[in-house]
Order: C-alpha cells, then sequence, then structure tokens
C-alpha cells in the first residue's frame, strides 16, 4: 500500500538540516521557549504576510485563544461550518457560547457567505443571543470566500477568525487570509502541510493589542513579571524541539505548495471527466491538504481502491452537527442541505508534494479502474 502521505521522502530531503537543529537543540537544554521559537514565530509572521505570529501547543488552543482575548462566553453567537474538524466548533462550546452552523458551498467545501448572512440575521431576532464572531475554514487547504465573509463580519460589528488549521500558505489574490480576518489560526498536526513530529499550533494577526493579549494568554496569564498574572490564561506553548522540525520545513515549504499544485494539476488531468474533483476560489491558491473528491458508491469505491494499493481518507463522513453533543445547537435557516449532501459522497486520494514520482499516476490510474 502506498502512503497517503509521504512524509519520508520530505524527510530524507531535510534530514542532514533537521538532525543538526535537533542536536543543537538537546545539548543546549532550551526546550521551552528556545531561541528556534522566537525564530520560528518570526519566519511564520514574514511567510503569513502579518505582523505577529505567536505559537502554541497546537491547533485547537489556537482558535481558544482569541475567543478568549475577547471574552466570548454564554450569550454569544459564533457562526461555524459543520463541515470540519470538531475543534472549529468544539471550543466555542467549551466557553459556554453557541455555535451556529453555517452551510458550504458545494463546489469549494468552505463557507457560503449567502447562508452565513441569513444566520446572521436569524441570532440577531433570537432573545438571548449575541452576534459576536464568525470562523470561516480553509477546508482541504484552499481560502474562503473571505472577501465576502470579511464584508459580512464587518457590517455587522463581527470578529473574523480564518481557521487555516488545514490551509496554512493558501492565498487569495495573492494574499493570505489574515489579509481579511482578525487572526488566523494554524495546526502543525504531523499530516498538515506544514506540520511537526508531534502536536503544535500558532496564530498571526496584525493586531497589536491582541497579540499581547494572546501572548500572555498562551502562558498562565502572565504579567510582565515572572509569577505576576494579570488574566487567567492556559498552558498552550509550543515545545522547542517542534519549532526546530517546523524551521527545517519551512526552508522547502513553498516548493513543496508548488509540488502539491502539480499533483493536483496532474489529478485534474487525470479524473475530471470521470469524477467531481475540487474546484478552488477564483485568485485562489490551494496548499492541497486534501485532495478530496466524490463518488456515489464510496465504499465500493474505497474498497477497489485498496485492492489497487491505493489509500483513500473521508474527511468528514459525520458533520458536526450531526454529531450527538453537538444536535443541539442551532443550523442556519434553511438547514445545512450542501453539507448534508457531501457527507456521503466525498473521499479524499493520496496527497503531498511529491506525487510526480509515480504515485500519482498510479492513483489516477487506480481511480478510473474503479469507476
Amino acid at each position: 500500500m502506498m502512503p497517503f502521505i509521504d512524509l519520508a521522502t520530505q524527510r530524507e530531503r531535510i534530514r542532514e538540516q533537521l538532525d543538526a537543529t535537533l542536536s543543537k537543540i538537546i545539548n543546549e537544554g532550551r526546550y521551552i521557549f528556545g531561541p528556534e521559537v522566537t525564530e520560528l514565530e518570526t519566519r511564520l509572521a514574514e511567510f503569513g504576510q502579518a505582523s505577529h505570529a505567536l505559537t502554541c501547543a497546537n491547533g485547537t488552543d489556537a482558535i481558544s485563544l482569541p475567543l478568549m482575548a475577547w471574552e466570548i462566553g454564554p450569550g454569544d453567537a459564533v457562526f461555524v461550518p459543520s463541515f470540519t474538524f470538531a475543534s472549529t466548533a468544539e471550543v466555542v462550546a467549551l466557553l459556554g457560547a453557541t455555535p451556529v452552523f453555517v452551510d458550504i458551498l458545494p463546489d469549494t467545501y468552505c463557507m457560503d457567505p449567502d447562508s452565513l448572512a441569513a444566520s446572521i440575521e436569524w441570532a440577531k431576532g433570537e432573545p438571548g443571543l449575541t452576534p459576536r464572531a464568525v470562523i470561516a475554514v480553509d477546508l482541504f487547504g484552499q481560502p474562503a470566500d473571505y472577501p465576502a465573509i470579511s464584508t459580512l463580519a464587518r457590517s455587522n460589528g463581527l470578529k473574523l477568525i480564518a481557521d487555516s488549521a488545514q490551509g496554512f500558505g493558501c492565498t487569495l489574490n495573492d494574499q493570505h487570509p489574515v489579509a481579511w480576518a482578525d487572526i488566523a489560526t494554524v495546526s502543525f498536526y504531523p499530516a498538515k502541510p506544514l506540520g511537526c513530529y508531534g502536536d503544535g499550533g500558532a496564530v498571526l494577526t496584525n493586531d497589536d493589542e491582541l497579540a499581547h493579549l494572546i501572548k500572555s494568554l498562551r502562558n498562565h496569564g502572565e504579567g510582565e513579571a515572572r509569577y505576576a498574572y494579570d488574566r487567567i490564561g492556559m498552558n498552550s506553548r509550543l515545545d522547542t524541539l517542534q519549532a526546530g522540525v517546523l524551521l527545517a520545513k519551512l526552508d522547502v515549504f513553498a516548493d513543496e505548495i508548488n509540488g502539491r499544485n502539480r499533483g493536483a494539476a496532474l489529478y485534474r488531468r487525470g479524473l475530471s471527466n470521470a469524477v467531481k474533483t475540487p474546484v478552488v476560489i477564483d485568485g485562489g491558491v490551494s496548499v492541497w491538504a486534501q485532495y478530496t473528491i466524490e463518488v456515489a458508491d464510496r465504499d465500493g469505491f474505497r474498497a477497489k481502491l485498496g485492492e489497487a494499493g491505493v489509500p483513500t481518507a473521508v474527511y468528514y463522513p459525520v458533520p458536526i452537527h450531526v454529531q450527538q453533543p453537538y444536535a443541539k445547537y442551532p443550523q442556519a435557516p434553511g438547514g445545512l442541505p450542501a453539507t448534508e449532501a457531501a457527507m456521503s459522497r466525498v473521499v479524499s486520494l493520496p496527497m503531498d508534494a511529491y506525487l510526480e514520482s509515480g504515485r500519482g499516476a498510479q492513483v489516477v490510474e487506480a481511480v478510473r479502474n474503479a469507476l
């Protein structure tokens, strides 16, 4: 069975720098907030076109931190897609606020601005609810429709989070999501396009005050003096070893984004006349965290690919609003028809920066044979 994500080829590519960096960190012994963490934050900000980048323990905390900074809690409505990983809604519920589930566009799978607009209007008239924020997700690695979503957020006085857990490095009209959002959040989970060898996350923002608050919140609410606390915070620090891994990967990240796009083009050429292939927003560049197609008989299709030695994955067979803990939360007026149509048909193919070595052609052949 071929790998779903070829991390081994990437590891060999960066092994020399990786070994040197990790050896230096171990020898110096500065495992928390070592100099590599500061270097990584500087480079992340430069790459993501942001004034500030602050690392944290994982992508879930990255979403929690701005919500905490804005003091979002009970009685507040936060608008989120359901067709995404649980973290996007989970952090809202954990803070006592109300996630309001918004539908997706059927072609890009990202948040539908029309569904968002209807949801905001509904929440405005709902007793006990105050609209406070929108969390748009850069699903499968491509940017959401930020010009439309940010216009809605600004006109309604809402904060906007770009959940780029899967999408760090994606752009729209040559700009990163933070150009429209108050903050962009990142996950460095190993399977992400820019992943570490454990858990990790980051936030990017152009808001000086927000960056100051998050720097405190991620480290127990620290103040200016040691053991002085200005607020209640959390323990959410990226360790120095993971920063070292990410520094090595950042050196090849731009080239890997190009490789992922070449792999996606290979798939598109081979499959566009056979299945529903992904659509990228006009002006958008995806980092292709996943390459997701739609088929009618998903179970049969996956079985045939498995027999051919090609692994597949399904994101997300059970959207969040269908899950028992989240069923009590409100949905957009008219429901989530695009979300529910996609949930039974989507399937993702192997995707990384190294498909041109022959794996991509093997996948295309297997898909066409399976169909």
